[in-house]
């Protein structure tokens, strides 16, 4: 049996973040449905919230992880070792180490200390573009993998806009579970969804005219940019966003424009309020980091594939020639305001047809077994070569 690590970045502190989790379990359990002894490995901030951990660990048991979690933090009180462990021992954790087949990472900091330990390792890149910005330009410091995969189409290829840093990438599509994601048909349901953050601390750090300068890289710059889209359709669009105090004005300004803004932890609170969430819509309208266009990574949400394997049509912003991201059927990619108002119509004039064409685009380009068992070929074969 393989056994295979899967290195997450803060989602045991975060509960109240549901599709968060997702990101990661879809990965997970697609491993565990190809019969791999899958564990869990985190990361905790210096200084967490152990209030969370509870709720953590019961989560891990709902999904059948229970006992696989690991996480870890960086010992402070000097009492030997560098690592201490949470949820495991030291032994039961270097036991899983020495046996794991391969550590799949998500987390760009990890430790390199652990990738030591386990037989192989393959990065994985959620953020196609911005990763490779951020290593070529010093601002992150990556360790080295055995193998690099990423979820951005054009990354490693002549169209890329960015560098590939010197590495090999092997390029994957982000994977959604049809298992735990079925085909909801709702002929009824109203509005157009997202689930998101809104004002984070997402910058990039860039040069113009010679001069350094910070450019925001959020979805509140993205989706300010289409406010006036509820005055063009009919098509009822809602929010749900991630917020405080600080996000009123903006919040006040979406609600005058048409857009329904709910704050996320009400609808979207545990991965199974996400779910319900995302099924009980008529469909998905998002917008993307401006970095996914300038870059034209051809980027695709792990969320939007959640909604196209639940049988909900998807209008999203275009990020880039692509050659799996179709265009209407199923899916319709938008550059104004205008082509986001058409794709809704259109949407709504053949309800069923798109709903149908939604899942047929999750089955044939996202299903989670077939693109794990690539991830475990590309990712184990090096090893099996070996002599």
């Amino acid at each position: 049996m393989t056994t295979v690590v899967v290195a997450a970045y803060r989602v045991a502190t975060k509960p109240q973040i549901g599709g968060h989790f997702w990101a990661y379990l879809q990965y997970a359990h697609g491993l565990q449905q190809l019969g791999c002894d899958v564990y869990w490995l985190e990361r905790l901030p210096a200084q967490p919230d152990t209030t969370a951990l509870p709720l953590f660990f019961r989560r891990m048991e709902r999904y059948g992880l229970g006992g696989k979690a690991i996480l870890y933090r960086a010992r402070s009180d000097g009492q030997g070792g560098d690592v201490e462990f949470v949820g495991a021992t030291a032994t039961q954790a270097e036991a899983v180490f020495r046996r794991a087949d391969v550590l799949l990472n998500f987390h760009y900091a990890i430790d390199p200390r652990l990738l030591g330990c386990a037989r192989r390792t393959a990065l994985v890149d959620i953020d196609p573009g911005l990763l490779q910005f951020w290593i070529s330009t010093g601002q992150l410091n990556v360790p080295a993998h055995d193998c690099y995969l990423t979820t951005g189409e054009t990354v490693g290829t002549p169209s890329a806009r960015f560098s590939d840093c010197g590495l090999q990438w092997h390029r994957i599509r982000p994977p959604v579970c049809l298992d735990l994601w079925p085909f909801t048909y709702d002929p009824h349901a109203e509005a157009f969804t997202t689930v998101s953050s809104w004002s984070t601390t997402d910058w990039l750090k860039v040069t113009e005219n010679g001069k350094t300068v910070l450019r925001e890289n959020t979805k509140r710059v993205a989706f300010l940019q289409f406010e006036s889209l509820p005055r063009h359709t009919s098509q009822p669009l809602e929010l749900a966003l991630y917020t405080d105090a600080r996000d009123a004005q903006d919040v006040a300004c979406l609600r005058r424009s048409g857009w329904r803004v709910r704050h996320s932890r009400d609808v979207a609170g545990s991965p199974e309020a996400y779910r319900s969430y995302v099924q009980r819509s008529r469909g998905e309208f998002s917008c993307a980091k401006a970095s996914c266009m300038d870059f034209q990574n051809a980027w695709v949400s792990d969320r939007t594939v959640c909604y196209l394997a639940s049988g909900k049509p998807v209008v999203v912003q275009d990020t880039g020639p692509s050659s799996c991201l179709v265009n209407g059927e199923g899916m319709f990619r938008f550059s104004s305001v205008d082509e986001a108002a058409r794709a809704l119509d259109a949407i709504n004039s053949d309800y069923g047809r798109h709903c149908r064409a939604a899942r047929d685009l999750a089955e044939t380009q996202f299903d989670a077994k077939r693109i794990l068992e690539g991830v475990l070929s590309t990712t184990l074969l090096a090893r099996e070569m070996v002599p």
